[in-house]
């Protein structure tokens, strides 16, 4: 019984080694949150329990294929996260990595006041298809962009139908790239965004289009396209566009995305 005593004595320094471990792996998950390298880790995760289970149950050929994906897993994790990894040591080497952590255990529901003002950006999207005036627009959800918020202009301006179409109009410096919009906010423009490398995108969309599927591919934002050409209005999520909406089908895909229910019903 004492000796069982004795393995469970813990001291200070377990504490705080714990405590630090458990902020690396939250800070961890905050950065991958919100995009397709959260998917992409638990599906290593899996892959590793697949190979444990046959390795127990002595599959020799199963063993010998999944051991050897395994044994370059530290390579394979470096190329495939390589982004998340610069992201995680530029956060390490900012100047106040403390206060950009920002942490907290609990996070209390979206208010329906911090909801996007739809009905706004609606608006704007049709008044710039009406004058063919080119529009990319970002609302994010749980992954908040950070990365590609310090490509462009800080704005931190509360979102007003006027101001965007301001920033969209041809002749301003910030009509050329993205506007992220975070809750009730328009946190910056000129946004440099990944553009998509698929193969199967159709040669009529032009680089705001493929901008749009290719930062919903990576995040779980939304992306909203008012086309220069056409003044068409499209919409991407996962990946996936839905071109040439009407106002109210935007409006209703907008509303599906950032209301629950329980705001419906009020």
């Amino acid at each position: 019984m004492l000796l069982f005593l004795s393995f469970l004595k813990i001291n200070i320094i377990d504490i705080i080694d714990v405590f630090l471990v458990g902020i690396l792996f939250y800070q961890l998950y905050r950065m991958l949150k919100g995009t397709a390298a959260l998917n992409i880790f638990l599906g290593l995760i899996i892959f590793y329990l697949l190979w444990k289970i046959v390795v127990l149950f002595r599959m020799e050929l199963l063993s010998e294929i999944f051991g050897q994906f395994v044994s370059v897993g530290v390579i394979a994790l470096i190329v495939v996260f390589q982004p998340e990894i610069r992201k995680f040591l530029l956060f390490i080497g900012s100047k106040n990595p403390l206060k950009k952590a920002n942490i907290t255990i609990w996070k209390e529901r979206v208010k329906e006041a911090e909801y996007p003002q739809i009905n706004t950006i609606v608006k704007a999207c049709v008044k710039m298809s009406s004058t063919l005036t080119g529009a990319l627009i970002i609302i994010t959800k749980e992954n908040n962009l950070e990365e590609y918020i310090q490509t462009g202009e800080l704005i931190n301006a509360k979102t007003s139908r006027e101001l965007i179409e301001t920033i969209f109009f041809k002749n301003t410096p910030l009509h050329d790239g993205a506007l992220i919009i975070t809750n009730k906010t328009m946190v910056a423009a000129r946004c440099i965004l990944p553009v998509s490398r698929r193969s199967n995108i159709p040669t009529n969309l032009g680089l705001r289009h493929r901008a749009a599927l290719g930062i919903t591919e990576n995040t779980d934002c939304v992306a909203l396209i008012v086309s220069e050409q056409t003044g068409s209005i499209s919409y991407c999520i996962d990946g996936n566009i839905k071109k040439n909406v009407s106002p109210e089908e935007l409006k209703q895909f907008l509303e599906k995305q950032f209301y629950t229910s329980e705001v419906n019903n009020k």
